[in-house]
């Protein structure tokens, strides 16, 4: 069946999917033709900026291939209108060997990927049959399966990052998903690849502080049997893991600096060497990093490579903090107090009573929905009424502002409450409830 529908007035209809091949060497233009009809494509050339405008008018394609310097422009500039005046139809970029500059600045540009010059067959059928995902799809409803991750919230801010992740899922180019501890970074890749022509492959995520740095190599890039003490088998890296899908490295900013200067290697080369091996394999991967640090920062420092930083950040998505939209706060608690629910298996979830709802919408949360699903998990826990009431929520005193009186010195100091110390008795009387409420307490919440 066609990639697009095509009306009656559409001409040559043909059942074949259509690419628009832009290059002005007779050589590549015959190769990638070649390439393409055994794919079951019928490619349209040109070659030369004015000539390909002049194809995008006459006829609607599923993809389109243009190489970087043209007779009469840039392959940037076919980029752009077509970002412009065609956003439905997936681009790549033709690159000199080793030019990843052309490259990063072809997919800020809006392109779907790259393939350099001498074009490799296996990489340009992977990135066409991808591109063709991506067309095949195009007008279907974004993120379009059922079972995918959501972000909750109708606020302006949440709306615009459903925006730009459904932009992002259309392209291959590296995102750098910023925001603070959180706020929903490793959620926001997870629908970037729900949404994208990688969504059947699988989605890898990794937590590089979570690794020891003499470890992290390994689990990156693989290992051979015996390269290193307590390497008693070969081992696949988590790039070849994630081999036609999307590999996540959340807090990537904790890479040691000689992990970091194989990262850019593999990013570049699109290959890795596994630990105790002379030979690169090739690995087909999306790669999506994430960090609550300022790496620019970490740059200033020497913390991190400037040139690895380039090739990672191509497209930047920031996470806001809950304190940003906090409108979103009634639907996350309703949607987190159901999932809480669920886990213990009671008959169904606790409501907020207005002035518990109240106290969390003027909370600053700075562990952002994190936090708001730990004080949600313990009011469950501590709640003796049919709701949760605002003293359930434990939060702390506001802090006080310049409005606030000042102490009077001369007023006598309360006397500190008393420490409980492990003391059920005392810890009881402080929480107002018996000893035997605590202890049920405690052991819902697996704590001795």
């Amino acid at each position: 069946m066609p990639y697009h529908r095509r009306t009656q007035t559409d001409p040559m209809p043909t059942d074949k999917a259509q690419a628009l091949v832009v290059d002005d060497e007779t050589d590549i233009l015959e190769l990638l033709r070649i390439t393409l009809a055994r794919m079951e494509i019928r490619a349209v050339t040109a070659t030369s900026l004015v000539e390909a405008r002049a194809r995008l008018v006459e006829q609607p394609f599923d993809l389109c291939l243009t190489d970087m310097k043209l007779p009469d422009g840039s392959g940037i500039e076919l980029i752009r209108h077509i970002a412009a005046h065609h956003p439905e139809l997936p681009v790549a970029m033709i690159t000199a060997y080793g030019n990843m500059d052309s490259a990063i600045e072809a997919m800020k540009a809006g392109a779907f990927d790259f393939v350099s010059k001498p074009v490799e067959l296996q990489r340009l059928r992977q990135l066409v049959a991808a591109a063709l995902k991506l067309s095949h799809r195009a007008g279907s409803e974004p993120g379009g399966d059922s079972a995918a991750p959501q972000l909750l919230g109708a606020s302006p801010a949440m709306d615009h990052i459903r925006q730009l992740i459904a932009k992002l899922a259309r392209s291959q180019a590296p995102v750098f998903v910023t925001g603070e501890s959180g706020t929903g970074k490793e959620l926001a890749a997870r629908l970037i690849h729900a949404q994208g022509p990688r969504r059947d492959g699988p989605f890898v995520a990794l937590n590089c502080g979570a690794i020891p740095h003499d470890l992290v190599e390994s689990e990156l890039f693989g290992h051979k049997k015996g390269s290193f003490t307590g390497a008693s088998s070969d081992k696949q890296g988590l790039f070849q893991a994630a081999e036609g899908g999307t590999l996540f490295l959340d807090e990537v900013a904790e890479l040691p600096l000689q992990t970091q200067v194989k990262l850019l290697r593999a990013i570049q080369e699109k290959a890795v060497r596994p630990v105790g091996t002379q030979r690169e394999l090739p690995v087909d991967v999306r790669l999506i990093s994430a960090s609550h640090r300022d790496l620019n920062a970490e740059v200033e420092r020497g913390r991190f490579r400037q040139d690895l930083f380039y090739r990672i950040n191509v497209i930047e998505l920031r996470m806001p903090p809950l304190r940003e939209r906090r409108g979103d706060i009634p639907a996350l608690a309703d949607w987190l107090l159901a999932r809480i629910a669920e886990k213990s298996g009671a008959d169904g979830p606790l409501r907020l009573a207005p002035e518990a709802l109240t106290a969390l919408a003027r909370h600053p949360f700075p562990g952002n929905v994190r936090e708001l699903e730990n004080i949600l998990e313990r009011a469950t826990a501590l709640c003796e009424h049919s709701q949760i009431e605002i003293d359930d929520l434990y939060l702390p005193d506001p802090a006080p502002t310049h409005h606030d009186a000042a102490p009077d010195a001369a007023a006598p100091h309360p006397a500190p409450a008393e420490p409980a110390h492990w003391d059920h008795a005392a810890a009881a009387r402080r929480l107002g409830m018996s000893q035997r409420s605590l202890h049920y307490r405690l052991t819902r919440l697996g704590i001795e």
